[in-house]
């Protein structure tokens, strides 16, 4: 159901599109903070090896997920100008990781429903899903204990009021997570959970309270 792959764009007009917006993304860059455009640079190296070499090589390939998007927080922090945090970084490591994974693991569930035992252009087989299913809800619980971590820094009590109230974050967190491994299980995820999740009732909901307890606990 891809663009391209649905035939609902044209290569012609895609090379058109590649066109435009790398002559969009020229101009931006030059009002853009030096380091921006190196993490920009590195980003773009990181995805072409993605695409040609390196998303055919088992467990190289979630890695290199999981760094793609933290790389977007890095960039993220260059682009406003604000010091990165340790804490962002590792959450974001792990929390990325745990969410390639569910993207390998919920490709895998589909081909077992096909009798498929090997994934065309990846690495892995369908004898691999029990233990990427272990790495992955490990990932995202370890994510959280960064989480819990980080709320007893000394840090968090410098910029939070009242940073007690973060750790309700943490069980919300922690179902959040489950929930998503559940639904892999059950071969309900979205073989993209950033989608799953954008489009998710259940993770809404999640994001809302989240914001409630941190704005609770910056000001109250």
């Amino acid at each position: 159901f891809r663009p391209f792959a649905s035939g609902k764009v044209s290569l012609h007009q895609g090379f058109m599109l590649i066109l435009l917006l790398a002559f969009a993304t020229l101009l931006i860059c030059t009002q853009m903070p030096a380091l921006f455009n190196v993490a920009l640079m590195t980003y773009t190296v990181v995805t072409l090896l993605y695409s040609f070499l390196l998303k055919q090589i088992a467990s190289l390939d979630i890695l290199c997920l999981a760094s793609l998007y933290t790389i977007r927080v890095i960039a993220g922090a260059f682009a406003i100008e604000v010091a990165l945090s340790f804490w962002l970084l590792a959450f974001s490591m792990f929390l990325f990781l745990c969410l390639g994974i569910v993207k390998r693991v919920s490709e895998l569930k589909n081909l077992e429903k096909t009798n498929t035992q090997k994934a065309r252009g990846r690495g892995y087989t369908i004898s691999d899903i029990q233990v990427l299913k272990s790495l992955g809800a490990s990932s995202g619980y370890i994510a959280v204990l960064v989480f819990a971590l980080y709320i007893n820094s000394n840090l968090t009590h410098s910029l939070y009021q009242s940073p007690t109230i973060l750790w309700l974050l943490c069980p919300l967190l922690l179902y959040w997570v489950t929930r998503i491994w559940m639904l892999t299980a059950r071969s309900e995820m979205d073989e993209d959970p950033i989608v799953f999740a954008i489009t998710d009732k259940t993770s809404w909901v999640i994001v809302f309270l989240s914001t409630i307890l941190l704005v609770l606990a910056k000001y109250v």
